[in-house]
């Protein structure tokens, strides 16, 4: 792999550079202890997916979508017989989630740090704008970043975009995170290079069946890994 040709290193942001899944997983156990007199925990859990995957096409990723979806949910497993309530704490759950302190992935920034020295970095990123601007000042990560890219979704023409405007080639570039749907394939396409780092635990809608088989592309168990190959 001919990494010496890399300008731009472009780092996820949820669950690459700080914990994000974790909150949301946590939310729905209580969304679901919080419907289980209406719908036992497994049928509640899959309908507010349902929901979720409904609502993505106009809500887009982030917190108050989730918040949203979860207050939809709510109405249909309790068939509109719910109190008052039960809404105001599906509400205060999606404000306490916007308020959460920001907790980095281990090794990043000094990762970070060191990478900065010799490449161009980025932060490419998907979901609400102002949520992940403010993530992204709390975690004290944005003196390492040259450029930050905050996009409704994450695909190949939004890939391709993002390189045209650095001003680089596709082999100058490459992407890090731990969606292999979101980070890795569409990266991959357009013939760019993708590393990915796993996160303890990913999104079902994030998640990819089969191995990656791919010149371009490497998989790591923590960013500090990164330091051997660049």
């Amino acid at each position: 792999m001919p990494l010496k040709k890399i300008k731009v290193i472009a780092f996820d942001a949820d669950d690459t550079l700080w914990v994000n899944e974790t909150f949301f997983r946590r939310a729905e156990d209580e969304f679901c202890q919080l419907l289980q007199e209406y719908m036992p925990k497994e049928e509640a859990n899959k309908l507010l997916f349902d929901v979720e995957m409904q609502n993505l096409p106009l809500y887009g990723y982030g917190i108050k979508p989730f918040t949203l979806s979860l207050i939809e949910a709510a109405i249909k497993i309790a068939n509109g017989d719910m109190k008052i309530g039960l809404i105001e704490k599906l509400i205060e759950k999606g404000k306490q989630m916007l308020q959460e302190p920001v907790e980095l992935i281990d090794g990043i920034d000094d990762t970070l740090d060191e990478l900065s020295k010799r490449y161009r970095l980025v932060m490419a990123t998907k979901g609400d704008l102002l949520d992940q601007e403010r993530k992204l000042i709390k975690s004290g990560l944005e003196r390492h970043f040259h450029h930050i890219e905050i996009v409704s979704d994450k695909t190949e023409k939004q890939y391709s975009k993002l390189v045209k405007h650095l001003d680089i080639t596709e082999n100058e570039f490459l992407m890090v995170g731990n969606s292999l749907k979101s980070d890795i394939l569409p990266v991959l396409n357009i013939g760019a290079y993708a590393f990915h780092i796993p996160f303890h635990t990913t999104w079902v809608h994030e998640m990819v069946n089969g191995e990656i088989k791919h010149p371009n592309f490497r998989s790591f168990d923590k960013a500090s890994e990164l330091l051997q190959v660049l």
